[in-house]
C-alpha cells in the first residue's frame, strides 16, 4: 500500500525546516503538498521531486486524502487557514498544529469534534534539526497516526508526547521559549568576559562555543546535567567561587528561571485564551 500524502499549510522558517527533514528521511515518500503563498521564500524547496505548491488552500484537490494536515502558519493567521481545511477532515487524516497558543480545543471548534488532532510544541533549533517537541493528541487520534505525527516531529529533532495538554504552557515557556534564554546567556557570558578585561569580539567567541559545546556534551553523555557541573568544579577553585554566587538560594540563577518560566507559562495560558 503507498504512503498517504502529506499536506504542509506554511512553509516559512519552522514548516521550512520540518519539509527538508521530511524530505531527507522516509516520511515524504506518499508526496507532499504545501500551501504557500510566497513559494519564492522556499528557495529550492518548492522545486524538490514530490513537492507540489499551491498558492492557497482553495486550490488543494479535494480528493487528496492527506494522512497528516501539519498546520504551521502563524497563530493569527490561523482561523482562516482553517476554512478550506475543513473539507479534509475524515477518519484517515491527522491535523498535527505546530502553532503556539492554539489548543485541541480550539481545533475540535473550528474542524468539528470529529477531527483527529495533535498539538505540538517545537523550538527554534529544528532548523538544524536539534529541536525538541513536545505533542498531546486527542482521543480521535488512533495510535498509527500518533505514530506517525511522532515520525514527522522527529524529522527535526527529537519529540516527546506529553501525558496532559496541560503541560503545553509550561512546554512553550521551557523549551519553546528556551532558546532565548540560551542565547540571553551567550550575551551575559561575553558581557561579563569585557567586563574582566577580555576584547568584545574574543570573549563573545568563546561564550558561543561554550555553550554550544556544553550543550553538545549534555546531549551525548549519560550523566545528569548536576553531574556534569560538578566535573567541571574543582572544590575552592574558579569554578566554584562563580558558583557560589551563581547558585545563591536567594539572588542566585534558580530563583529567576523559577521566575522567568512561572511568568510565560501565565502568559502562554492568557494567550491561549
Amino acid at each position: 500500500m503507498s504512503a498517504s500524502p502529506l499536506l504542509l499549510v506554511g512553509c516559512g522558517k519552522m514548516g521550512g525546516a520540518m519539509l527538508s527533514g521530511w524530505l531527507a528521511g522516509p516520511e515524504a515518500a506518499g508526496g507532499v503538498h504545501v500551501v504557500e503563498p510566497h513559494a519564492a521564500s522556499m528557495g529550492d524547496l518548492a522545486g524538490r521531486k514530490g513537492v507540489t505548491v499551491h498558492a492557497s488552500a482553495d486550490t488543494v484537490p479535494d480528493g487528496l486524502a492527506p494522512g497528516t494536515v501539519v498546520l504551521a502558519v502563524k497563530p493569527q493567521s490561523m482561523d482562516q487557514a482553517l476554512v478550506p481545511l475543513k473539507r479534509f477532515v475524515a477518519p484517515g487524516t491527522c491535523f498535527l498544529s505546530i502553532a503556539a497558543g492554539k489548543t485541541i480545543g480550539y481545533f475540535e471548534k473550528h474542524l468539528g469534534s470529529s477531527a483527529a488532532v495533535v498539538r505540538a510544541m517545537p523550538n527554534t533549533p529544528a532548523a538544524v534539526g536539534r529541536g525538541i517537541t513536545a505533542y498531546v493528541a486527542n482521543a480521535n487520534v488512533d495510535g498509527g497516526q500518533k505514530a506517525q505525527a511522532h515520525r514527522l516531529l522527529q524529522a527535526v529533532g527529537d519529540a516527546m508526547e506529553a501525558d496532559s495538554e496541560d503541560w503545553i504552557d509550561a512546554v512553550t515557556a521551557l523549551s519553546g521559549g528556551g532558546p532565548a534564554y540560551v542565547f540571553l546567556l551567550i550575551e551575559a557570558l561575553a558581557a561579563a568576559g569585557v567586563k574582566a578585561g577580555l576584547p568584545e569580539e574574543f570573549a563573545m567567541r568563546l561564550a558561543r562555543a561554550t555553550v554550544s559545546g556544553s550543550g553538545e556534551l549534555a546531549r551525548q553523555s549519560n550523566e545528569p546535567a548536576s553531574q556534569l557541573r560538578i566535573n567541571v568544579t574543582s572544590p575552592g577553585g574558579t569554578t566554584a567561587e562563580a558558583l557560589k554566587v551563581l547558585m545563591d538560594p536567594a539572588a542566585g540563577i534558580q530563583p529567576i528561571f523559577d521566575r522567568a518560566i512561572a511568568a510565560a507559562t501565565a502568559r502562554s495560558k492568557e494567550l491561549a485564551g
